[in-house]
């Protein structure tokens, strides 16, 4: 048997190998142990100071992603109805001609981008896929940040200063943890970096402490939580605004020195009392004021929300509020409350991602501020179908698929096929990349090197770990940032010709140098641990538990929070507004959710039949009050029809949902052709994004996927 080595494996290698999973934000430590080169099984590191030898479904699959069949390893062009591959430098120049091509005719804003989630999951992304997309310097930029977690970064910078400057449950310490619309049984945190969940709040309970869940479904979270309260969707905002109304009128607060304008807040959520949010949200008026006693009661408090409140009409207030309910209960910055990580790169304080803006341009087409440098992806299909200039005509997505993650996904599909061109850089031929002219397949997660920029940045304690690929990649392979930096180069040639040489040098050095050293520079600025140190520790490095750090590192420029942001302050009318028209469901209507498995991975995760074994998990989940109102039976196969599409699928009857409240998972709905997925297209189950809607947006520009009016009925006998 082999020793660990930093090497790639030779194919007759024999022994173990540490790794890390890059499949959700737990970004959980891995022993592969291998047998003359082929990977036999995949445990938790318990040596690594963050997951503690904790493993998830996923995390076991990651060889199955490295092995899948369908997975592509070279370039492929689209000829007529066929896919046929080609040589790299001959798709970087397909590419680079008719991305440089389509600029020059139409303007810079005629390419659109997309990146997707595992665009955050990768090192090489990270370091390289971002300046790809600067260099393209257009305006039409999205991502399924918009989908997913723009409120969380829109007030963190409204109150701190910078979009990922987000404070963290210290789950480890914590007495009282109150959870809105997260399910972090199933997810091990979001914007919470927290693998195994499970102990951690198994830890929790033995110490005495409470898990209080307010959501529509008795999620897994729920289920073992010491309370859980049904809400309707949508109707988070004003629970929570009754939560802060209670803390006022009971003399419960006790914000920090350094936080501007708590009276403006008392001033804004006076109206909001307990007894007006019960009719509105089903959450009764004497739970609210009990339990906002008890969080502020509590010795080491936290609230934290995720897609469920952020995923709606008001996801900006929600998150708000939530920052709210620890900054003025003292639970802000404080151990045993949330706290800010400290990661050994500081992203945040370095600005190698920056602060964030707002509204410095807007949407053609609908007119709809951008954040951080981002349009909605609700906008994506508009301004691709709508003539005019500035209209996109080419379109590059970065390991995504938004025909099945973004609202009335089968119209998104129907516009991508207007495109003049497409390229994707992309692992698979989905839903989404068979639209493309080009596709550009990089390395999978175990023939690259990884570190986790973002997600050490969110963690529930601080700690650092850099993994080397365990298999080298195939000569006629490429990693992420090998094709980002050639692009790059070669629309440089095509663009800038008359750019400064000097600017030319510098650009090309940044793109060529690998991430590796891209990192060992980075962490060399934080002093907090080497590169060096890293290598020789590759389970990882323990930088200790999160420790109070405020004022200091807020980045707002007097170092203050100013509690009432007129972006937020400006929004209440809209609520006002929205409370005084009633529910926008009608009678006959029900409010669709979405879900989330723990082994699921977004829409790619399919093509593995180790995470596709077992119950069903794609049907539609009712009360069974709700079936019988229909005259439907459990098992039965459905219609659920929106304003924008219709999907049949099979219903079961469950009490885990609130009355009046159906879910749908997401990530389903691969039975199209076209693909590349032979595993996938046989799981059944449909796009929920056939029903969300485009026009349904927070403020933020995030869509609104929750809460959205649907009837269920039988389905026709085909």
């Amino acid at each position: 048997m082999g020793i660990l080595t930093e090497s790639p494996v030779a194919s007759d290698f024999s022994g173990t190998r540490l790794a890390a999973c890059n499949l959700c934000e737990a970004i959980c430590g891995l022993e592969l142990t291998i047998e003359r080169g082929t990977v036999t099984s995949i445990r938790g590191n318990e040596a690594d100071p963050l997951s503690r030898g904790y493993i998830c479904p996923k995390g076991v699959s990651m060889a199955d992603v490295y092995t899948d069949p369908d997975r592509l390893r070279r370039p492929i062009r689209r000829v007529g109805d066929e896919w046929v591959e080609m040589g790299w430098d001959e798709a970087y120049d397909l590419v680079a001609d008719r991305l440089a091509a389509t600029i020059t005719e139409h303007g810079r804003n005629a390419v659109g981008v997309y990146l997707g989630n595992p665009s955050a999951h990768s090192l090489g992304s990270a370091t390289h896929g971002t300046a790809f997309v600067k260099s393209l310097r257009t305006r039409n930029r999205f991502s399924a940040s918009s989908v997913d977690q723009i409120p969380h970064q829109l007030i963190g910078w409204q109150l701190y200063g910078h979009q990922l400057l987000l404070p963290v449950p210290d789950l480890d310490r914590t007495s009282f943890f109150l959870v809105f619309g997260a399910n972090p049984m199933a997810s091990n945190g979001s914007l919470m970096t927290a693998p195994d969940f499970p102990q951690r709040l198994r830890d929790l309970k033995a110490r005495g402490g409470q898990v209080v869940v307010i959501d529509p479904r008795r999620t897994e979270t729920a289920k073992v939580a010491s309370a859980h309260h049904f809400v309707r969707p949508g109707t988070d905002a004003v629970v929570l605004l009754a939560m802060l109304h209670v803390l006022f009128e009971e003399g419960l607060t006790t914000p920090p020195s350094y936080v501007d304008n708590v009276a403006r807040v008392e001033e804004l959520v006076r109206e909001f009392i307990p007894e007006r949010a019960e009719p509105v949200s089903g959450v009764p008026a004497d739970v609210i004021r009990q339990l906002t006693r008890d969080f502020a009661a509590a010795d080491g408090a936290a609230a934290y929300g995720r897609i469920g409140v952020s995923t709606h009409g008001f996801g900006s207030i929600c998150q708000w509020a939530i920052q709210c309910l620890n900054l003025l209960t003292g639970n802000f910055d404080r151990e045993g409350g949330v706290l800010f990580p400290e990661p050994a790169v500081d992203i945040v304080g370095r600005r190698v991602i920056g602060p964030g803006h707002f509204d410095v341009w807007r949407s053609r087409v609908r007119d709809i501020p951008e954040f951080a440098g981002e349009l909605p992806v609700s906008t994506l299909r508009e301004e691709i179908e709508t003539p005019g200039e500035g209209q996109i005509r080419a379109m590059v997505t970065m390991a995504g698929n938004p025909v099945l993650s973004t609202p009335d996904g089968r119209s998104l599909a129907r516009a991508f096929e207007g495109l003049d061109f497409m390229v994707a850089v992309d692992i698979y031929l989905n839903e989404t990349t068979r639209h493309a002219d080009v596709i550009l397949p990089p390395t999978s997660a175990l023939e690259r090197d990884q570190y986790d920029l973002v997600f050490h940045n969110l963690a529930v304690r601080n700690t650092s770990r850099y993994t080397p690929a365990v298999f080298a990649k195939d000569d006629d392979q490429r990693h992420d940032w090998q094709i980002f930096g050639a692009l790059a180069s070669r629309l440089q040639k095509r663009l800038d010709t008359f750019a400064p040489l000097r600017a030319r040098v510098i650009a090309r050095a940044r793109m060529t140098a690998s991430p590796a050293v891209v990192l060992t520079g980075l962490l060399a600025t934080g002093r907090k641990v080497s590169m060096r140190r890293l290598r020789a520790n590759p389970a990882g490095v323990d930088l200790g538990p999160l420790r109070p750090t405020m004022p200091e590192r807020l980045q707002t420029k007097d170092k203050r929070i100013d509690l009432a942001p007129a972006l937020v302050v400006g929004d209440f009318d809209r609520l006002r507004t929205s409370l005084a028209s009633g529910s926008s469901a009608g009678a006959d209507e029900l409010l669709l959710i979405g879900r989330r498995h723990k082994q699921d991975c977004n829409s790619w995760m399919h093509n593995t039949p180790r995470l596709t074994r077992g119950k069903p998990r794609h049907h539609l989940l009712m009360h069974p009050d709700d079936l019988a109102a229909r005259g439907l039976t459990d098992g039965a196969r459905v219609t659920v029809t929106s304003r924008v599409g219709s999907v049949e699928v099979e219903a079961t009857g469950v009490d885990d949902m609130m009355p009046g409240v159906v879910s749908l998972p997401h990530g389903y709905g691969h039975q199209v052709a076209g693909t590349r997925l032979a595993h996938a297209q046989g799981v059944p189950g449909v796009s929920i994004n056939d029903l969300t809607d485009p026009e349904r947006l927070d403020v933020s520009g995030n869509a609104a996927l929750n809460g959205v009016p649907v009837t269920v009925s039988a389905a026709p006998v085909h």
